[in-house]
């Protein structure tokens, strides 16, 4: 929850005291090993791995094969322990709790050597009651069980059947039964991740001691009411009163941008209480709502709320507020069977386009702020305005959802369950709802936050019997489905949140699942919901192979990353294509060979007799591929928004897997570990442009489609242009009268038949030419060039190896390549290799002799530094 929080005071006559008092125990802990052979200081937060590391008693973790030789860390029970003193006198105090925002994740607590509690479960929050226990100077400990152990210790106790899956592909090299433990389900291992179950206490760690009442949590939610055309706010404060006698007194809410100020008298009874206040906004002042990016501004108010309470107890919170409305809406649509399934912010109907986030690190204490902040701005440079935060690995930490809310990231947000069935037992669901309700109520007042879903792809999982469930079983597992998803998250989320709309899955059919019992026969319907779709055997270049689906929340083909990110964690004897070392990081089943396989398609594969040049060339072609396939099933999604063919269409989201690499590894992401850009996020940023010309060939005839996601029309004319690939000289060049481009709607622009254009142009062929098209109004361009081929580039005629040439200067904090070539040049390649930044574009296709581009880096960077690192690379050169 976005909440800047303020010292609790309570005012005594003319003295200030406190109304509570608290220490955190964030610092250093002391680590012990299950035999006691091993005892290390190590930071809180932080886990067992960091610690090991930081002490130079291990290896970097993702070093080589260091995942494999580290498993015993995962495998041993350790102990965290610490004494402390407490800087007040604790008799004074009514109730004081032990509070733990995040324990990672099975484990037993005890205070002074008598046990106060357990935890089981990485995302909730849990505070013990050590009123009776705590003395003025203290021992704590935190014995961990291995999570290894722990789950299939609970899969041999689930003995009524069997919750599959067991264990993991072997290519992933993982660890078995994450799904009895309620931990990051990554973290046992993934098709794009190692295995590296943490252990240790990952957020923060506090004492809190308080008199008469203390503000437990505090939420709201801002609520728009059609009828009366005004905004309201609900605020939810949970209170425990350790008063004997019932504490009355007032509440002010203030926000004073909307010269709102309402004052409430209240009552608290002694116990855990609730209190809920309805305000209503000022309907005199005009309410500035969120936006996501692209859209409008993201406007918020400051807001305080001051409890002023029985003997001058004096509580006040600080928050920031903002106000938007969201709605799914699955209606009909006329010309198609099925349901629309789109967003409406704010009643407007916005087209999601975006990625998946997974989580940043293995280890959640290397996750900063500065890391947060790069790969987030590096989603809205990217003309992106959603990430799906997916349901296998953490619930981020609030500065995640802050920097979502200031950018207008719009954020899907999962519930953590992904590619399993679950137990459904009494302790299991307990504790999901525990740790539901705690999410909610942390997340709910983020305006980012758009929509809940149940899990990941476990719908699916079910109704396709991934798991090969013996027919006569399956009516178990479905009831486990229902008991799981809708009798109790979906319960406790409408329960907590009704201002955006919770889905059981995804994909899924949406309503059309409720109505077949919350689980489609046929869960990839494109006539309903959303689709996951991965092939990476047929041919990406072919539009005909992608669903014309009404929402793509996840779909994509992997690459390798950069040399320079891999060469920090291999050696000079791992660097080939076919090592042991590439064959490891390789989590994908045939992962390495499909990459291969759909860049023979269309490209030449390397030749060099060089292993290192080979390798280097093969990351390379690997990256062309993947940002050239998910371009090509990007525009589809597109241009499919304002069309129904056979029923099929009306597509208004495109959320390709995956944004961001939780290691250096092979993987669908287009942000290497570290936040450096892989071809695939400057592709990105073309083809989430908010106007964009998208050309594609059906039957021999070529269609140019224009795509707008902007909020008013807009008269354009659109050039196309047609190069030969031994000239820098345009062929022919064609402008269109002014057309209008509508609003938010993809429309045809242009159309002619393959042959007609190539004799228009001076007899061309498909192999020695190719089309580029771009949008501008009054000569000034409003898109960037777009291209298409006409034929597989390994079949270009007249390709010439391209020599080209960088002079590099600096215009303050930015480098400018002003960069020459001889030749035409597919897929230009400029890399500067570990110097952190971006460039303006990469992986262009140079029709022209010059171009210009600039580097924004992201620490300061010397000329020489930069001159030393530059490289470029295009296609020609490994031909």
């Amino acid at each position: 929850m976005r909440l800047r929080l303020l010292l609790l005071l309570a005012l005594c006559g003319a003295g200030i005291r406190a109304a509570a008092r608290s220490l955190s125990l964030r610092g250093s802990w002391r680590i012990r090993s299950g035999n006691g052979s091993l005892e290390l200081p190590g930071e809180v937060p932080g886990c067992v791995h960091s610690a090991l590391f930081q002490r130079n008693l291990i290896q970097d973790p993702y070093y080589r094969f260091n995942d494999l030789n580290y498993r015993w860390i995962s495998l041993d029970n350790w102990t965290y322990s610490k004494e402390f003193k407490i800087p007040f006198d604790i008799s004074k105090w009514q109730k004081v709790n032990l509070i733990f925002e995040g324990v990672d994740t099975v484990a037993k607590v005890l205070l002074n050597n008598v046990s106060i509690g357990k935890t089981n479960n990485m995302f909730k929050r849990y505070s013990f009651d050590i009123t009776g226990v705590v003395k003025a100077i203290n021992s704590i400990e935190l014995r961990f069980q291995s999570p290894v152990l722990y789950a299939a210790q609970q899969s041999r106790a689930h003995t009524r059947y069997q919750v599959p899956p067991n264990c993991p592909p072997s290519v992933q090299k993982g660890e078995c039964h994450v799904n009895f433990i309620r931990k990051e389900q990554c973290s046992f291992s993934w098709d794009w991740g190692p295995a590296f179950p943490t252990q240790g206490i990952w957020k923060d760690v506090r004492i809190e001691a308080y008199n008469i009442c203390y503000l437990n949590y505090f939420t709201f939610s801002p609520l728009y009411d059609n009828r009366a055309q005004e905004w309201n706010l609900e605020i939810g404060s949970s209170f425990d009163v350790v008063s004997s006698k019932p504490v009355s007194g007032q509440v002010i809410v203030e926000i004073p941008k909307l010269q709102t100020q309402q004052t409430y008298s209240i009552e608290l009874q002694p116990g855990k209480r609730i209190v809920e206040l309805f305000v209503k906004i000022n309907k005199n002042i005009t309410v500035e709502t969120w936006w996501p990016h692209g859209h409008g501004n993201q406007t918020g108010y400051n807001m305080t709320i001051l409890f002023k309470l029985d003997k001058d107890l004096k509580l006040q919170k600080s928050a920031k507020v903002y106000f938007r409305t969201v709605e799914l809406i699955e209606e009909p649509i006329e010309g198609s069977p099925g349901l629309s399934f789109y967003f409406k912010i704010n009643g407007f109907p916005i087209f999601l386009k975006g990625s998946n986030w997974i989580p940043a690190d293995s280890f959640q204490d290397r996750v900063n702020s500065e890391l947060l902040r790069l790969l987030l701005q590096s989603v809205v440079d990217a003309n992106m305005n959603t990430l799906r935060v997916w349901g296998g690995g953490i619930y981020e930490q609030d500065e995640f959802y802050e920097l979502c809310d200031d950018l207008g990231i719009m954020v899907w947000q999962d519930f953590m369950f992904a590619c399993a069935l679950y137990p459904t037992d009494r302790d299991f669901m307990d504790s999901v709802r525990a740790e539901v309700a705690y999410q909610v109520r942390r997340l709910k007042s983020h305006p980012s936050i758009i929509t809940w879903s149940g899990n990941n792809e476990n719908e699916a999982a079910l109704m396709m019997n991934w798991y090969h469930i013996d027919f006569s079983h399956m009516g178990t597992y479905i009831k486990d489905y229902v008991k799981l998803y809708v009798k109790n998250i979906r319960k406790v989320v409408l329960a907590e949140d009704k201002t955006r709309p919770f889905i059981t899955s995804s994909p899924t059919n949406g309503a059309e699942s409720i109505a077949e019992g919350w689980l489609s026969a046929n869960p990839y319907n494109t006539k309903f919901g959303d689709i996951h779709f991965y092939d990476y055997i047929s041919d990406c270049w072919d539009w005909t192979i992608f669903p014309k689906a009404r929402f793509a929340s996840e779909y994509g083909y992997q690459s390798w990353p950069s040399f320079s990110t891999l060469e920090k964690v291999s050696t000079k004897e791992d660097w080939f294509y076919k090592s042991r070392f590439s064959l490891h990081r390789q989590h994908h089943e045939n992962g390495n060979d499909q990459m291969l396989l759909q860049a023979g398609l269309h490209f030449k594969l390397p030749q060099s007799t060089d292993p290192l040049r080979a390798f280097k060339d093969t990351i390379y072609l690997t990256q062309v591929m993947q940002a050239q396939c998910v371009k090509t099933e990007t525009e589809f999604y597109r241009r499919s928004r304002s069309e129904i063919v056979n029923g099929e269409g009306h597509t208004m989201g495109a959320l390709y897997w995956q944004l961001n690499d939780i290691w250096q590894a092979p993987s669908w992401a287009s942000l290497e570990y570290g936040g450096k850009w892989k071809m695939l996020h400057y592709f990105a940023r073309h083809f989430f442009a908010p106007l964009l010309p998208v050309g594609f060939e059906n039957q021999s005839v070529f269609f140019i489609y224009g795509v707008s996601d902007l909020r008013s029309d807009c008269n354009v004319t659109l050039t196309v242009r047609v190069h030969t690939w031994h000239s820098l000289e345009p062929l022919c060049s064609r402008a269109t009268k002014h057309l209008v481009m509508k609003a938010g709607e993809a429309v045809l622009l242009y159309q002619e038949r393959v042959p007609e254009l190539l004799r228009r142009c001076g007899n061309c062929t498909r192999q020695s030419c190719v089309v580029s098209f771009s949008l501008s109004t009054d000569s000034k361009l409003l898109s960037s060039a777009n291209y298409h081929f006409l034929s597989s580039l390994k079949e270009a005629v007249g390709l010439q190896k391209a020599h080209i040439t960088a002079i590099i200067s600096q215009q303050e904090d930015t480098f400018v390549f002003d960069l020459e070539t001889s030749a035409v040049a597919p897929f230009v390649w400029l890399d500067v290799g570990n110097v952190p930044g971006r460039f303006s574009d990469n992986g262009f296709l140079m029709t022209e002799k010059t171009r210009t581009i600039f580097f924004y880096p992201w620490k300061p960077t010397s000329m020489s530094e930069l001159e030393q690192s530059f490289r470029v690379t295009s296609l020609t050169d490994i031909y």
